[in-house]
Parts: C-alpha cells; sequence; structure tokens
C-alpha cells in the first residue's frame, strides 16, 4: 500500500483536517495512532506506571529540590543530534495553534507551556526524519510539495499561493508546514520498513473480535475525546483549578484537539485525546460512563473526579454497531469561496460577503456554479467523495437537508474568506453489515503496529542528544 493509503488506514492529521481551524490543531503535534477499541483507564494503567517508575527509581516522597528553576529563562530552541530547531519554527508552530483557537493573546503562562510542548514536538519530528535518512529511507521535495499541494486545494479549498499568503498572514509559513508533511511522510516509511512486517494477527483473534462485534449489533458507540489531569491529595486543588481553565477555553472555542495534545497525561494525548469508537463501559469507571451516557455530539462534560485525577470528556460523535447512519452519506460537492483583499475592512468585508450570500442563490444548479463564479470573481473546488460526517459539526446537519443543486449557509471570516457548500450528489448508506474479517485483521494489524510505533519514538529519544539554547 502507497504512502497515502498508509496515512489513511491511520486516520492521520492529513484525513481529519476539514477547515484551516482544524488544521492548525491537528498540526500541533505529530500523528501516531492507538489502539480504537481498547481506551487506556487514566485512572488505573497511568496511575500503575507512574507508581511503577517511581518505584524502580526509589524516589522520596518528600522531594527536596536543591535549585529552583527561573520561570524568566525560557529554553525556545534546541539542537537535536547536531539538528537545530530555531525560535522562528517554534513561533509558527505556535502560530498554528493559536489561529486555531482563534485566539491572538494568552496569558504567558499559558504561551510558555504552549511553547514547550511545541518544542516537544518538533524534536520528535526531527528524530523521525533523523532516522528515516540514517536508514537511507528517503522523502523527496517532490513528494513534499505534491503533499502540500493536494492539502491546500483538497482540504483548505484554497490556491497553492492562497494557502502561502493564509499561512503567512497567521504568522506561519509554507516551510513549517512541509516540514511536518516531511516528518509525516518519513516515519510512515519508517514504520512500513521497520515496524508492520514484524506485526502479526491470527485468524482466531479475528475470530474473536468478530464475534465480539456480532453480539454488540445495534448496541450504541460512542467517540470520545479525553484530556487527563493527573492529581494527588497534595496537588488536587491545583489540577481541579488548571481543570476548569481549560473548560472555560474550551467553551469558549478553543480547540480540544490542541489542550488535548498540550496537557492531557492519558497516553491519548498523542492523538488528541481521541479514544476512538468504543462502548461506555470501556472507560471502566461508573462516573465517566453516566457523564458521557448524557452528552449530546459536540458537548463537553467535566472535569469529572476519578480516582488518580481529573477528566474533561468531549462527544465527538455516537452511532449504532452495525446500523446506517445518514452522515455516512457520500456527497459531490462544489465550494465557492471569494477571499477578501488585505486591508479589507469589517464593513467591506460584510458588505461583499452580502453581494457573494446573493449572487450564489441566484445559481441555478451545480451546472451554472462554474460559469457563475467567474462573475462573482469566486473559485470553485469540486471534491466527488466527501463522506457528510468529515465535515465540520456545524455543516453536518445543513448538509443533510439540502436537495442537489442548493447551497449551505455563507461561513468565513474576514481572514479565510466566505464560502458556500454546493450539493451535486449523494449516495445515501446502505444498512451497514459490519467490518468483514479482513478489514477486522488490518485494523488490529494498525493497533498493534501503532502501539510498536510508540515504543519507538520512546527509543528514539531516549538515546538522542538533546542540548537546549
Amino acid at each position: 500500500m502507497g504512502t497515502i493509503g498508509r496515512l489513511q488506514r491511520r486516520e492521520s492529521w492529513w484525513n481529519r483536517v476539514a477547515t484551516p481551524a482544524l488544521a492548525a490543531a491537528l498540526l500541533s503535534a505529530p500523528a501516531i495512532g492507538q489502539a480504537q477499541d481498547q481506551a487506556p483507564d487514566p485512572s488505573t494503567e497511568e496511575a500503575a506506571d507512574a507508581d511503577a517508575a517511581g518505584d524502580a527509581l526509589n524516589i522520596p516522597a518528600d522531594v527536596q529540590l536543591m535549585t529552583r528553576a527561573d520561570p524568566n529563562k525560557r529554553r525556545a530552541t534546541a539542537r537535536v543530534n547536531g539538528t537545530i530547531i530555531t525560535g522562528t519554527d517554534v513561533d509558527q508552530r505556535v502560530a498554528l495553534i493559536l489561529a486555531a483557537n482563534q485566539s491572538n493573546q494568552i496569558s504567558p503562562e499559558e504561551e510558555q507551556r504552549l511553547r514547550l510542548q511545541v518544542l516537544r514536538n518538533l524534536i520528535d519530528e526531527t528524530l523521525q526524519i533523523q532516522e528515516a535518512r540514517l536508514q537511507e529511507i528517503e522523502v523527496t521535495p517532490e513528494e513534499v510539495d505534491q503533499t502540500y499541494n493536494q492539502l491546500a486545494t483538497e482540504r483548505f479549498g484554497r490556491t497553492i499561493d492562497g494557502m502561502t499568503t493564509y499561512l503567512t498572514g497567521i504568522g506561519s509559513s509554507p516551510a513549517s508546514l512541509k516540514r511536518q508533511i516531511e516528518g509525516e511522510l518519513a516515519w510512515d516509511r519508517l514504520l512500513r520498513r521497520n515496524v508492520e512486517p514484524f506485526v502479526n494477527v491470527s485468524q482466531e483473534e479475528v475470530g474473536e473480535r468478530f464475534t465480539d462485534l456480532e453480539a454488540r449489533k445495534g448496541t450504541d458507540e460512542y467517540r470520545i475525546g479525553e484530556i487527563f489531569l493527573a492529581a494527588t491529595s497534595n496537588n488536587r486543588t491545583e489540577k481541579l483549578q488548571q481543570a476548569q481553565q481549560i473548560m472555560e477555553q474550551l467553551r469558549g472555542g478553543g480547540s480540544f484537539i490542541a489542550y488535548a495534545r498540550q496537557y492531557s497525561q492519558a497516553s491519548t494525548a498523542a492523538v488528541g485525546g481521541d479514544l476512538g469508537w468504543i462502548q461506555l463501559a470501556q472507560l471502566q469507571n461508573p462516573q465517566l460512563e453516566q457523564a458521557a451516557r448524557d452528552l449530546a455530539p459536540g458537548q463537553l462534560v467535566g472535569p469529572v473526579e476519578i480516582p488518580g485525577g481529573f477528566s474533561i470528556l468531549y462527544l465527538i460523535d455516537k452511532r449504532q454497531i452495525g446500523m446506517a447512519d445518514p452522515r455516512d452519506a457520500v456527497v459531490s460537492l462544489k465550494q465557492i469561496a471569494i477571499d477578501f483583499p488585505a486591508g479589507t475592512t469589517e464593513a467591506q468585508a460584510q458588505q461583499k460577503a452580502a453581494a457573494f450570500a446573493q449572487g450564489v442563490a441566484a445559481i441555478r444548479g451545480c451546472g451554472e456554479a462554474d460559469a457563475a463564479a467567474v462573475q462573482l470573481g469566486a473559485e470553485v473546488v469540486t471534491n466527488d467523495e466527501i463522506v457528510v460526517r468529515s465535515l465540520p459539526e456545524a455543516l453536518q446537519s445543513a448538509m443533510l437537508s439540502l436537495n442537489v443543486g442548493e447551497t449551505t449557509p455563507p461561513f468565513g471570516s474576514l481572514e479565510d474568506g466566505v464560502r458556500v457548500l454546493m450539493l451535486c450528489g449523494r449516495d445515501d448508506p446502505q444498512v451497514a453489515s459490519g467490518p468483514s474479517r479482513d478489514q477486522l485483521m488490518r485494523q488490529m494489524e494498525d493497533e498493534r503496529v501503532n502501539r510498536r510505533a510508540q515504543r519507538y519514538l520512546r527509543d528514539l529519544r531516549r538515546d538522542a542528544v538533546v542540548e537546549y539554547n
């Protein structure tokens, strides 16, 4: 299977990008998959690992620090096995996260934590690229450019120049995004050479998973995001306050994925807190089960106190196993979009957006869209294979209520421009028969590859020579 195929199977950031804001959130860390059917319980597994580590190192309970860290001293750059990560590299990745959270102002403490997390992500990315080069695994500039161009046009709905303008406008750059693409491709090829050939799943294991899924057909499944903050009796108040602050930021429009990667102490932090599709019993905690059961997709709950700390849950989606879901419909869309020139005021943008909406409303179906877009000074991007559930939550219900030839309400911003989606066709989902045995085999193989990938990356970190400036 090709590189993009493997990236799709692991549901990397490439396939989850639906809007520039979501892309920025996802780009805050390397995408490393994890098991989708076995949700780790942070109150048991993480705490047990921490206790075991403490016992092995024989660390006393009453630690007395001999020196104090200077809060005014920031180590914003690093040299990783000789490769320099500059302050500009950090700045440009931070800009992506701030754009995702639609926030230009954060507290100095928040900024410091964010920069440290971004620096850790860049170190991981550098180690992945270095390991690929050491093993003579090549990622060519042409391959990176091809993926970047595809991302710009198909996911962001922008021209290459428009993508450059967007990234530089938020304080980032095409080079920063291309470097992350290089890291993704390099890591994918490393795993295909050094991990995947040594992963085996028996037919007996597949059979057990298949029988379990058949028994659960028709029952509810939940796709849940988690942010877990470990707490002890000594720091309970501090951690509760931190969790409450995170909830306030999330309710104010902050990116759950970005906050999970930045703050969560569960193993799912690497994938933005995504537990995958689970049944509530897999949470292994009555308080979390009850809290999640009362959520509707898109809602948050927390902080919920559980043994070992506090959890914040976000219900990404909900479905019934083996049953058809309208959001699985595959639609053919035309995106019609206009941008605002630099220096456009809010009033001018509103006026231009109103004229654009009026012009779009007069278009009689997809056959007229391209010609009408020229008259409106708009660009058209066509995509014939969009799954409704991959769209942002706010657009899903609107899309399902459209007839062919109709458009969503206009959406956008002064920075992103204004756009509509026109429905050109829809293939409704059939009653789901559940995954085949071959699909289950691939899924279980991916789960094991992803677990070994996490260990692989930990080994690279342990052996690295990292100097901070």
